[in-house]
């Protein structure tokens, strides 16, 4: 039971975040969608961090480390506005564009954990 209100928390928090940093404007000349672009590639670079040290450091409260990868990831990215987005830009046929974030979408984000994880592992205390 614990566990489910860590999670119902930190969804909490950081949706209300995640929905104010997306109400940010950003002016680009084709109406890129930069905001969740940046959101999803910071913050896989974090639940890498995250789940690099939680590997690391066995002695961390497994709650706590739940209740960080929600609060700081979960709750933040957002699969579903990456999906819409991408079919905004098909459907407008802004093809290049939408071939474009979603190619820099996925990989950024993987080499955003990768590097969050060979900087971890590479940390010497």
């Amino acid at each position: 039971m614990i566990n489910i209100l860590v999670v119902w928390t930190g969804w909490f928090i950081w949706s209300i975040l995640r929905y104010l940093i997306g109400l940010i404007k950003v002016d680009t000349v084709w109406n890129f969608p930069i905001n969740t672009l940046i959101i999803n590639i910071l913050w896989s670079f974090i639940i890498g961090l995250i789940i690099a040290i939680s590997l690391k450091n066995s002695t961390l409260n497994p709650q706590l480390i739940l209740l960080i990868k929600v609060w700081f990831c979960w709750g933040f990215t957002t699969f579903s506005t990456f999906a819409l987005e991408s079919l905004t830009l098909f459907e407008n046929w802004k093809i290049w564009m939408w071939i474009t974030y979603i190619i820099l979408s996925v990989i950024l984000s993987i080499l955003a954990v990768f590097w969050a994880e060979l900087l971890v592992n590479n940390y010497r205390n």
